[in-house]
């Protein structure tokens, strides 16, 4: 026997449970359906956890697609200071750390416990554990099989996630489904991850979990990518870190990245310590500014021994420039098994910005990272999840 609903939600994540709920408490009769045994996982171990759930400084500039403009209209219906206040009202205390990143206090638990609480006022309908067997659509119904159950709705949304960090049962499912309806998919690539370092580097590798602020960027085809000024880490395969993490979402295979190791240094610091300090070494200058390991490491690549006094100007400016771009060409990255997000995911050209549903397939709606979105790091991924799911969830009750 098949149980109706108003609409199925596909995936039990951030964006799923937040469209259900919004859905639900404006009198839909909503199905939240997902593959794992529990709600949330991504949420659970999200900021160390206890969940980096919004970005302050949230805007559409934070946000990688190739539809740049799609993202505008849900992120300014639905701002990070909208899902502080719905955070607040649950009493749930938090903390801004750097960058406009905001974290609970406590544990990522009350943000999931929050988005059941309000699912539950909503009347939505959770079911866990079990695999969707298949999914079609027939005289104006959705009809999707699950376990030995089978349902149909009117409506149905996609928000399964994209294949990042497979471990926690992702897949590329949306993509499949998306394909299945005619919609387009942009490929996925592994987004906000560590990059792999060739032979060339592997002196750099005996610096592994060496960490220090620097300002990344990449050239090449990405070209064009912000700069970012965060740590970067040393790893055995190569880079991560925050600043590496968030230029990788750019990076492109060929491209350079390059790090620039001392920011705070103006330009002709090296000449200048010359004049005031000419018998100091330049790794006695770099360890003021970075661990002894990495300023040795870089004083062997640079080849300048002795006194400052007894180098030329010439020498010094060559080892400044290189130290403003210090280049790396990673040869890859550690994968979707490292990846916090996906980039790519279903085109949304063929979907609308202020509703989320496809333009061509009436009542099939995209949210969350399923999605051609990607955010920076530090919470504007969780932000463009509520922000999508509450369009969703608006459509889906005026429908």
């Amino acid at each position: 026997m098949t149980a109706s609903y108003d609409a199925i939600v596909l995936g039990a994540g951030a964006a799923g449970l937040f469209c259900a709920a919004t859905a639900g408490q404006r009198g839909r009769r909503v199905l939240l359906l997902d593959h794992a045994a529990q709600v949330g996982k991504k949420i659970l171990i999200s900021g160390g956890g206890r969940c980096n759930f919004t970005n302050i400084h949230t805007g559409p500039d934070r946000y990688l697609s190739q539809n740049p403009h799609f993202a505008k209209s849900a992120l300014s219906r639905y701002t990070a200071q909208d899902f502080l206040a719905l955070v607040e009202s649950h009493g749930i205390a938090w903390h801004e750390k750097t960058l406009g990143q905001l974290f609970c206090d406590q544990s990522a638990r009350q943000i999931v416990a929050m988005l059941l609480d309000e699912c539950a006022k909503g009347g939505v309908e959770v079911h866990c554990g079990d695999a969707v067997g298949g999914v079609d659509h027939a005289d104006g119904a959705y009809r999707v099989r699950y376990g030995d159950s089978e349902a149909s709705a009117p409506a149905l949304v996609i928000a399964t996630g994209g294949p990042s960090i497979p471990k926690m049962g992702a897949s590329g499912f949306a993509y499949d489904l998306a394909r299945q309806f005619g919609l387009k998919v942009v490929q996925p690539r592994p987004a906000l991850v560590p990059l792999t370092l060739p032979g060339d580097d592997t002196l750099f590798r005996e610096l592994s979990g060496v960490s220090t602020e620097v300002i990344a960027r990449v050239e090449g085809k990405g070209k064009g990518a912000p700069a970012f000024r965060e740590a970067a880490l040393f790893t055995h395969r190569g880079l991560s870190g925050p600043a590496i993490l968030q230029i990788s979402s750019y990076w492109q295979r060929g491209d350079t990245v390059t790090t620039q190791f001392v920011p705070d240094r103006v330009e002709g610091w090296l000449k200048q310590a010359k004049r005031d300090r000419p018998k100091a070494t330049l790794r006695k200058l770099l360890s003021e500014d970075l661990p002894d390991r990495l300023s040795q490491a870089l004083c062997d690549r640079l080849g300048l021994a002795g006194d400052l006094g007894n180098l030329s100007d010439k020498a010094l400016g060559a080892a400044e420039a290189k130290l403003a771009r210090w280049p790396f060409v990673p040869d890859g990255s550690e994968g979707f098994a490292k990846a916090e997000v996906t980039a790519g995911g279903i085109d949304t050209r063929g979907i609308s910005s202020k509703t989320m549903e496809a333009l061509k397939v009436p009542g099939l709606y995209v949210i969350g990272e399923a999605a051609d979105v990607t955010g920076w790091l530090g919470g504007y991924n969780f932000q463009w999840a509520w922000a999508s799911a509450r369009a969703a969830g608006l459509a889906l009750a005026e429908g």
